[in-house]
C-alpha cells in the first residue's frame, strides 16, 4: 500500500470519485462530515488541514482527513464543530493505526465523534456516547407513527402550534434551501445568543467557524447543496432556522436557532419536522442529531447510533504531552457523567453564567 498526503485542494478529480463511490456504497460512511467537501472547506479555513490518500495496485482504497498541530499531534477535522470521524475505506484497506500515523507525521490523533467499530481507530476509543437519529427511511408517514408511541400528544401539540402560530402571526411559510445569505447571519445572531444566554461557548465568536458556514452555505455538488439553510417563516418574517449538511443518504443537522420571541410556539420543533418530511421525499435514510443530550432530541429520535472518544497514539514526547494535558480533564468529565448531582450543579452553573453574559454582552454576529 502507498499512502500519499495532501491538501484537500490537491485532491485529483479521480481521488475525489472514489472518495464519494466509498461514502455511496457504505451506509457507515455516509454521513456528509465524512466527505471531501467538508474537508475542503475546512481546509480553507484550517490551513494545517491534510488528506491521506491510501492507495493499492493503482486504486484510491481509502481517505483520512486529520489536522495536523505541534508536535505531531492532530486531531479530526474541524474537531470541535464535527459530528462525525472516521477513515473512510474499502473493507479493511485499512487495518492498523500506527504506520497510518506515519506515514501522516502524527504522533497523535485526536477523535471525538468516531463512527462504527471498523480498524484502525476503534480500539483507542475511550469514551462511548449516543447519537440520536430521525429514522425517515421508510417515508415521513412512518415516521411519525414511531414518534407518536414514544409521544402520544407531540404531533397534535405541533398541529395546534402550527395553527396558533399561523393564527396569530402570519401565514407559514417553509423554505428548505434558503439561498440568502442574510438568513444565515440571523441563524448566527440567534445562536450566539443562545450560547449566552445558557453559559455555553460561543461558537460563532470564532472567525474561522462563521467562515466556514458561509464557504459550506455557498457550496454545491453537482446540483445538490453541500450546506442547506432551512428556514420558517411566519407572517414574512423568519422564526426558526437551521443550518445543517446534506449527502444523498445523511441529512447532518448542525445549528439549530429560533426567536425567543416565538418560543411559545415551538417554531425549532415545526422547523425540524418539517426538515424530516422534506429529506424523506428526496430519499434520505435519516437525520442525524449528533451526540448530546436534549430533550428535543430525546422527542424527535427513534434511536440511537454510537459514537467515540478517545485518541491513538505512537509513543513520543508529543504523545506525552498530549496525555497529560487531556487525561486529567477526561477524568473529571467522566465524573460528573457517573453522578446526576453533579451533572444537575454544572447544568446550573452554565445557566447562571448565561444569565450574566445574556445582562452585560451585547455582541451580535456580523
Amino acid at each position: 500500500m502507498r499512502i500519499r498526503v495532501v491538501s484537500p485542494a490537491d485532491l485529483r478529480p479521480a481521488e475525489v470519485a472514489a472518495w464519494r463511490d466509498i461514502q455511496s456504497e457504505s451506509a457507515q460512511y455516509a454521513n456528509p462530515f465524512l466527505g471531501p467537501d467538508f474537508a475542503r472547506a475546512v481546509s480553507a479555513v484550517r490551513p494545517r488541514v491534510r488528506v491521506a490518500v491510501a492507495e493499492q495496485a493503482g486504486d484510491s482504497v481509502a481517505f483520512f482527513p486529520f489536522e495536523h498541530g505541534a508536535l505531531g499531534v492532530g486531531c479530526a477535522v474541524g474537531l470541535g464543530v464535527s459530528d462525525c470521524q472516521a477513515v473512510v475505506q474499502r473493507p479493511g484497506a485499512v487495518r492498523e493505526a500506527e504506520p497510518l500515523l506515519r506515514a501522516c507525521g502524527l504522533t497523535v490523533w485526536e477523535f471525538d465523534n468516531l463512527v462504527g467499530d471498523a480498524p484502525p481507530f476503534s480500539p483507542f476509543a475511550r469514551r462511548f456516547h449516543p447519537s440520536a437519529v430521525m429514522d425517515v427511511s421508510d417515508g415521513y408517514e412512518q415516521y411519525k407513527a414511531r414518534v407518536s408511541q414514544n409521544s402520544k400528544r407531540f404531533l397534535g401539540d405541533m398541529r395546534r402550534f402550527t395553527r396558533k402560530l399561523a393564527r396569530e402571526v402570519g401565514d407559514i411559510r417553509f423554505v428548505f434551501d434558503e439561498r440568502d445569505p442574510e438568513q444565515l447571519r440571523t441563524l448566527m445572531r440567534w445562536k450566539s445568543a443562545q450560547y449566552r444566554r445558557t453559559g455555553r461557548r460561543d461558537r460563532f465568536a470564532k472567525p474561522w467557524i462563521a467562515e466556514l458556514l458561509r464557504r459550506l452555505h455557498a457550496a454545491r455538488c453537482g446540483s445538490s447543496p453541500v450546506g442547506v439553510l432551512s428556514v420558517l417563516y411566519a407572517g414574512g418574517q423568519p422564526v426558526a432556522t437551521h443550518f445543517g449538511l446534506w449527502s444523498e443518504r445523511v441529512f447532518a443537522t448542525w445549528f439549530p436557532a429560533y426567536d425567543t420571541h416565538f418560543a411559545r410556539y415551538s417554531p425549532g420543533m415545526l422547523l425540524y419536522l418539517r426538515m424530516a418530511e422534506e429529506a424523506a421525499g428526496a430519499g434520505v435514510a435519516y437525520l442525524d442529531l449528533a451526540r448530546g443530550a436534549s430533550q428535543y432530541k430525546d422527542t424527535l429520535k427513534t434511536r440511537d447510533q454510537t459514537v467515540a472518544e478517545g485518541w491513538a497514539a505512537l509513543p513520543s514526547a508529543g504523545a506525552v504531552t498530549h496525555w497529560l494535558r487531556r487525561v486529567p480533564v477526561g477524568i473529571a468529565y467522566d465524573a460528573v457523567l457517573e453522578r446526576p448531582y453533579l451533572r444537575q450543579a454544572a447544568r446550573r452553573t452554565l445557566n447562571g453564567v448565561g444569565a450574566l453574559r445574556t445582562r452585560w454582552t451585547e455582541s451580535p454576529v456580523t
